[in-house]
């Protein structure tokens, strides 16, 4: 079932609905009740095809794990973005259609993603170690990226880079920082290359080269129009004070959680101030603090094989039994328990 005990905070950042276009259908070719399981979200299918409806980011992230464990549907994601296309990306899409070059795509995708999901960004990285290649890296900016909404969101990058090179487009290797949740070799067949699990961040990886490839139909003036008209009524927005002190408090998880005085010390600005924008805001420093906790031991406990014992230090708690209390409190069962209810039916998938 969804999670009962989300806050006004957990709902306040939204997606578009349409993210999840293609998802009824699915769940139904699978055997399942599309009504039925949407219903418990408090969902109705129908509004997955609409242009502009927004959801929940953190109830379209559970309902996605749910469903996978549900429907004894590990590959999840990768079905769902198999099906999908740029039209889920709403107005985004022809913005990405009329580039250029992929490479102008890449830039309009990092740039304007947040027009389709605030959560989510896409960063386009340098790789260290290999000069030639350039990393499209995704990260959720409201907590771990959880193992169906990355098998979906790069799933997705991976197809729209198809549709517009016209098939290949250089992709090398995919990284990815959850375990695989589906047979390793599922990766291989949806993306044709080698997917690396447990990596510090979920990447394609692609040739640099690659960027100089056209966009077949792209239209040069209705670009600039677009990107014009972006730039002036679609400003980049400076993300709310309590996405950014998540942020901060999720890069410091397993190394010693931040303190208020090291988050403001980061903000560039005095803890009080912090703590009165974020009253203003509808929050305090302490509930998002717990937010973090709360997500990154969902991401360890449902999505790592990491021990149990070593996940409290991992999210900041003093020891085995402060994580105990905490996952009850937030999930209403112990943390094994809330393994067994998320890995075990995938398991059994795979032993059927």
């Amino acid at each position: 079932m969804g999670d009962k005990n989300l806050t006004e905070d957990d709902m306040s950042v939204m997606v578009r609905a349409a993210a999840l276009r293609g998802l009824p259908e699915l769940v139904r070719e699978i055997g399942g009740d599309a009504s039925a399981m949407f219903g418990r979200f408090d969902m109705a299918p129908a509004v997955l095809n609409t242009t502009d409806e927004l959801v929940s980011a953190r109830v379209t992230g559970e309902l996605l794990e749910t469903f996978a464990a549900d429907l004894h549907c590990p590959d999840l994601g990768l079905r769902l973005a198999a099906r999908q296309d740029l039209a889920v990306l709403g107005r985004l899409a022809p913005v990405i259609q009329h580039s250029l070059t992929l490479g102008d795509a890449i830039d309009s995708i990092t740039r304007f993603l947040f027009m389709h999901s605030p959560s989510l960004a896409v960063t386009d990285e340098s790789v260290a170690e290999r000069a030639e290649l350039r990393a499209l890296r995704f990260d959720c900016l409201i907590g771990p990226l959880l193992p169906q909404v990355a098998d979906l969101s790069l799933g997705l990058l991976h197809r729209v880079l198809q549709l517009l090179s016209g098939g290949e487009y250089g992709l090398v290797a995919v990284h990815l920082a959850h375990q695989p949740p589906a047979a390793p070799n599922r990766y291989r067949e949806f993306y044709g290359v080698e997917t690396h699990f447990g990596r510090p961040g979920s990447a394609l990886r692609l040739t640099r080269t690659s960027g100089g490839l056209p966009v077949a139909g792209a239209d040069p003036f209705v670009r600039e129009a677009l990107r014009e008209y972006l730039g002036q009524h679609v400003p980049l927005p400076e993300p709310p004070i309590e996405d950014q002190v998540v942020r901060l408090l999720g890069k410091s998880i397993g190394g010693g959680q931040a303190t208020l005085l090291d988050v403001a010390r980061q903000l560039r600005t005095h803890p009080r101030t912090v703590e009165r924008r974020l009253s203003e805001a509808g929050t305090t420093f302490g509930e998002l603090r717990d937010e973090v906790r709360k997500d990154t031991a969902y991401h360890l406990i449902t999505a790592t094989t990491a021990p149990l014992g070593r996940v409290a230090p991992m999210v900041g708690l003093t020891d085995q039994s402060s994580l105990s209390r905490a996952v009850r409190r937030w999930y209403g069962m112990s943390p094994l328990a809330l393994r067994r209810s998320r890995t075990g039916k995938l398991s059994a998938a795979f032993a059927t």
